[in-house]
């Protein structure tokens, strides 16, 4: 998917967060918090995207993190040992029956405007995946968290190959444990309960 906004004062609160910002998780918590329906009864989370490439490893890296963790309340569908991409995505996808009142987060690396490179944003609706390289998917979410990885440029797609792993890492803990706090405190686990195993 490509992304395009403009950089303003208020672009934490517009759900665009620096990915290596110091409070990134509670800042994702609280966004996503406003994007949960109050009867929720399950969360999915679709991590999109390939083990293979560096750039595009965001999804299945934060399922693998997220897996096991919250198993009556939280589904990871995607991760580093499954990953879902272009390949498999929409057979995979499509076998599951999401059952009435769930909701489905979809996670995947976007390349995006300059101004917003290296940034997680958060924003209600689905995602395309595989839009940002010209690729025709379907909609997937009903809320979408990107990471920015790198900027659009459409005379070289192999940079995604090389993108700093320490980037997609940082990208990857701040969301799951993001995802995790808001997963904590919506389904009113314990508040010592841990966000990661």
């Amino acid at each position: 998917m490509l992304v395009q906004k403009h950089k303003n004062s208020n672009i934490i609160h517009q759900g665009i967060i620096p990915y290596d910002h110091k409070i990134a998780p509670f800042l994702i918590r609280n966004v996503l918090f406003q994007h949960i329906p109050k009867a929720t009864q399950h969360i999915y989370v679709v991590g999109i995207g390939s083990n293979q490439i560096n750039g595009d490893s965001l999804g299945p890296f934060v399922g693998t993190l997220l897996q096991h963790k919250f198993p009556r309340h939280l589904t990871v569908l995607g991760n580093l040992q499954s990953p879902l991409d272009s390949s498999n995505l929409v057979s995979e996808f499509t076998k599951i029956c999401l059952p009435q009142n769930s909701f489905v987060i979809a996670i995947d690396s976007v390349l995006g405007s300059k101004n917003i490179v290296q940034s997680i944003v958060i924003k209600d609706g689905p995602i395309l995946p595989g839009e940002g390289l010209g690729k025709q998917l379907p909609a997937i979410g009903d809320c979408s968290i990107m990471g920015v990885v790198l900027e659009k440029d459409f005379q070289d797609q192999s940079t995604l190959f090389h993108t700093n792993l320490h980037l997609i890492y940082t990208m990857t803990t701040n969301i799951a444990k993001g995802i995790s706090l808001a997963v904590r405190q919506f389904f009113q686990y314990p508040p010592n309960y841990p966000i990661f195993l």
